[in-house]
């Protein structure tokens, strides 16, 4: 009996009917996956149960990148097209969600058993969960925090930085564990749901083998990111975990992670915003905040950064209109307050660097204690700033991010590796990148850069000016470039021709902004690393070398693979 696509909950959307069999699922009761797997119904038996195997599956779910794709102009049926009818995709993201979640076993009154502070924003969002986290697991603050979970995306070398305990990225072991769970859960939800269609009774039927196998594959199961955060809360869930820290995807009113009720939250936050997936969110910072703002909660506090300016005016006026209509309480962190503070200095290899960073801090620090005073154990009163204790600033010293202002020696090269990927944030890494150089004298200054999916050209110029401007640089900003893929290594014999259009684009306007200076191109970053590491005959007597990579967290990740050969995927 061939199992009809009608059935499918899966990806289905990159032809214009997304998640149809969901939808109408959804107002059917949802039959406890786990329930079926212990009374007899078998787990996917066709694939190895390995670390690599749940790699394998994983990535033949459908990217964010395709669901990104789906907020172009609507494709409608003849039969939908009216005057003033459109498909607002947003609209059908929690409920969908809902659904993906109670087919997995789970119900948001299981996810109130988590204490968790939901972070939102443009730029930031990353820094103040590594702040959090840190924070939430120094030792003297473990009896009330408890086990501490975080999760996060995307991640850099390994999924498994998605998903934490206690600071530390999951197993290679408890990764393949939960995974294959959650998996099997899907599997036995759509395997069930298949039967009832049919009228077959699950017990006396056998299925025949095409319609088993897409059953357990991946045509049953959510998007890349709707499946691991699904993942992470069983994960939270199975492991004891107390205090979480979850990170949004995309936005915050339709991200997958707003399946958490207001119960699960102890706070939230709303971090730097800035212009960022314009599709889905909208092209102006009002509109985006109102997005971000989704996370606020009833009768919570909701952390954010008081804006300024005439934008700054507009975008706050959204932000408390939000946060009204909700009916949390917004806490506005003024940046006064904490430009007197002056944030706390990051410690050893790897620490967070930046100026901005104080203020990231100061939003973590204000939302841990609200944390902590849910659980009926504040570190601080009225005044968040004024005498912290010794272990919170301890958690600011030593908050690790990769890819974000890190400093990597390597013999002769300093790495300044940062994943900025939007104007704001690549203002941000000009200064530091200036702050640095001007340190550091006598380097011969390379830049590596790419952003496939942007203004590479716009952004390379924000770059450059920025630099420009905060550093004692003249006209020498970089010695040479490089502007490459994002692919690990050379293509394939029978691969064709990636496309190189973005970074020829940007090699134009580098020359343009730094006349004489060369601007090399590559369709892979190992090439790339290869050509930052060798000797300019125009720059012979400099061998130092700083390297600046920035423009986009997946070179910065190709990079960290390059630099660190034998780390773990």
């Amino acid at each position: 009996m061939r199992m009809s696509s009608k059935v499918f909950y899966g990806s289905t959307a990159a032809t214009g009917a997304f998640h149809l069999a969901v939808r109408r699922a959804t107002s059917h009761a949802i039959i406890n996956p786990l329930t079926l797997l212990k009374c007899g119904q078998k787990p996917s038996s066709s694939m190895a149960r390995t670390y690599d195997s749940a790699l394998s599956q994983l990535s033949a779910l459908q990217s964010n990148f395709a669901v990104h794709s789906l907020f172009g102009p609507p494709a409608l049926s003849a039969s939908d097209v009216s005057p003033g009818k459109t498909q607002d995709l947003n609209a059908l993201a929690i409920p969908e969600m809902l659904a993906w979640l109670g087919r997995a076993g789970l119900a948001t009154s299981d996810l109130a058993k988590l204490k968790c502070i939901h972070v939102a924003g443009t730029k930031g969002k990353g820094s103040v969960c590594a702040y959090l986290t840190s924070i939430l697991t120094q030792s003297p603050f473990r009896s009330v925090a408890g086990r501490v979970g975080t999760y996060t995306s995307p991640h850099l070398v390994t999924v498994r930085e998605r998903i934490m305990l206690d600071g530390q990225p999951i197993s290679q072991e408890l990764f393949t564990k939960y995974f294959f769970e959650v998996w099997d859960a899907f599997t036995a939800s759509a395997r069930a749901e298949f039967h009832r269609q049919n009228g077959d009774k699950p017990a006396a039927t056998k299925l025949d083998t095409a319609t088993e196998a897409e059953l357990q594959g991946p045509a049953t199961k959510p998007f890349y990111f709707r499946f691991l955060t699904i993942m992470a809360f069983h994960v939270f869930l199975r492991e004891g975990v107390r205090s979480a820290v979850v990170e949004c995807g995309i936005g915050g009113e339709y991200d997958s992670t707003n399946v958490l009720p207001a119960a699960a939250i102890t706070a939230s936050v709303v971090t730097q915003l800035g212009i960022d997936h314009v599709g889905m969110l909208g092209g102006t910072l009002p509109e985006i905040a109102w997005h971000k703002m989704g996370v606020a909660k009833l009768g919570r506090k909701c952390f954010t950064r008081n804006l300024r300016g005439e934008t700054g005016a507009r975008t706050m006026e959204v932000i408390r209109n939000r946060a009204q209509e909700i009916g949390a309480e917004l806490v506005e962190v003024a940046d006064q307050d904490v430009e007197t503070w002056g944030g706390v200095k990051a410690e050893g290899i790897g620490g967070l660097e930046g100026s901005f960073q104080k203020y990231n801090q100061a939003l973590a620090v204000a939302a841990a204690n609200e944390h902590f005073a849910q659980l009926k154990a504040p570190f601080t009163t009225s005044k968040v700033f004024d005498d912290l204790p010794s272990e919170v600033n301890q958690g600011l010293q030593h908050a690790r991010l990769r890819g974000r202002c890190e400093t990597r020696e390597d013999g002769n090269i300093t790495w300044l590796i940062d994943g900025a990927h939007t104007a704001e944030s690549l203002q941000e890494v000009a200064k530091w990148y200036a702050s640095k150089r001007t340190a550091t004298p006598g380097s011969q200054m390379i830049l590596m850069f790419n952003q496939q999916q942007r203004e590479a050209g716009r952004l390379l110029q924000v770059l450059l000016s920025g630099i420009a401007e905060n550093g004692a640089l003249g006209s020498k900003i970089f010695d040479r470039a490089v502007f490459t893929r994002n692919e690990l290594d050379t293509r394939a014999g029978k691969e064709p021709e990636r496309d190189l259009s973005v970074q020829k684009a940007a090699a134009e306007a580098f020359k343009e902004m730094c006349p004489g200076k060369e601007a090399a191109i590559f369709d892979n970053v190992t090439g790339a690393v290869e050509f930052a590491g060798s000797t300019d005959t125009q720059d012979a007597h400099s061998q130092k070398k700083m390297v600046l990579v920035t423009g986009s967290l997946h070179l910065v990740g190709a990079l960290l693979r390059i630099l660190e050969p034998e780390a773990p995927i």
